[in-house]
């Protein structure tokens, strides 16, 4: 193919043979370089034409964007600030909830070693002090409080182990005298004591096994001490008879009864109504026989209802 180019000037004409290959590699190149400049023409023209306020508007998105990953960081550390404060609270309850129970635990130990009043008064804070700390040291608080409380607890978990060995100490001395007979078993004095006397009847002289407590009639009779009742009815001489086994050795009785308020098999507290005061059996009057046997063998009850517990 051949392009034949005609001058005004009346030259020759100039023609151009397209199956040159040298021809054509000069206008590819020269169609290149033309597009090369439009398409820079064009991006020129652009930036030429962008307004001001299309870059303002750029710049106000890209600081939003910024904004909403401080936002997110902002809400991560508030969320791990919450943690740590509700780990603090959690600690904090348990710690109180503890107090609670040794302020229990330690009005239950002043009452049962009958301390004086006021004393130990679990109702206040204890009283504290100290000098200021005027070395301007900087302490860390959320560690100085976890450090704290962690160290509190610890504390308590020691005070209650030694306040629950200390009440168990005293649970036991308390039910080991709950066990041994104490006091009087009823209202009234006492007629006739322990050991050898003359017989009421007869006038001979017989051993008495227990003492005599005169009292009106149908007075209620109370157990001296805890137990379980292993007789109650009728026994020759004693009349209506209440007999009470302690389990440390210490066995009670309690005769000439009106009426009896137990029965066999039946645990019974101290100070609890087993009977009601009367004159059956070998009696004169209304009384109640008391007598207190140790081992399988009789002992002078004085001692024990001079006792107080």
């Amino acid at each position: 193919m051949q392009i034949i180019l005609v001058s005004r000037a009346r030259k020759l004409p100039r023609i151009l043979d397209l199956a040159d290959r040298r021809l054509r590699l000069k206008l590819f190149v020269l169609l290149a370089i033309a597009l090369l400049a439009c398409v820079g023409a064009g991006v020129a023209l652009a930036l030429t034409v962008a307004s001001p306020r299309d870059r303002a508007l750029g710049q106000i998105h890209d600081l939003q964007q910024q904004i909403r990953r401080q936002n997110a960081q902002l809400v991560d550390v508030r969320k791990d600030a919450q943690r740590g404060v509700n780990a603090l609270a959690v600690k904090l309850g348990q710690l109180q909830a503890q107090s609670t129970r040794l302020n229990a635990l330690g009005e239950r130990l002043a009452q049962a070693a009958k301390l004086d009043d006021g004393e130990f008064n679990f109702s206040q804070p204890p009283a504290v002090g100290g000098v200021e700390d005027s070395s301007g040291r900087a302490y860390a608080l959320p560690q100085v409080l976890d450090s704290s409380i962690t160290r509190l607890a610890s504390q308590f978990d020691i005070q209650q182990a030694q306040l629950s060995a200390l009440q168990s100490l005293l649970l036991d001395a308390k039910i080991e005298s709950n066990l041994k007979p104490t006091g009087m078993p009823v209202q009234g004095y006492i007629s006739s004591y322990f050991g050898v006397r003359p017989d009421p009847f007869n006038g001979l002289a017989a051993m008495h096994t227990g003492i005599d407590i005169a009292t009106p009639y149908g007075t209620p009779v109370h157990a001296v001490a805890e137990g379980m009742v292993t007789f109650a009815g009728v026994r020759r001489g004693y009349g209506n008879v209440v007999e009470i086994d302690h389990g440390n050795g210490y066995m009670t009785r309690y005769a000439h009864n009106s009426k009896l308020e137990v029965h066999p098999g039946q645990h019974v507290q101290v100070g609890e109504v087993i009977a009601k005061a009367g004159s059956t059996g070998r009696s004169t009057g209304p009384h109640v026989h008391f007598e207190v046997w140790y081992d399988g063998r009789v002992v002078n009850p004085l001692a024990f209802v001079r006792n107080h517990r």
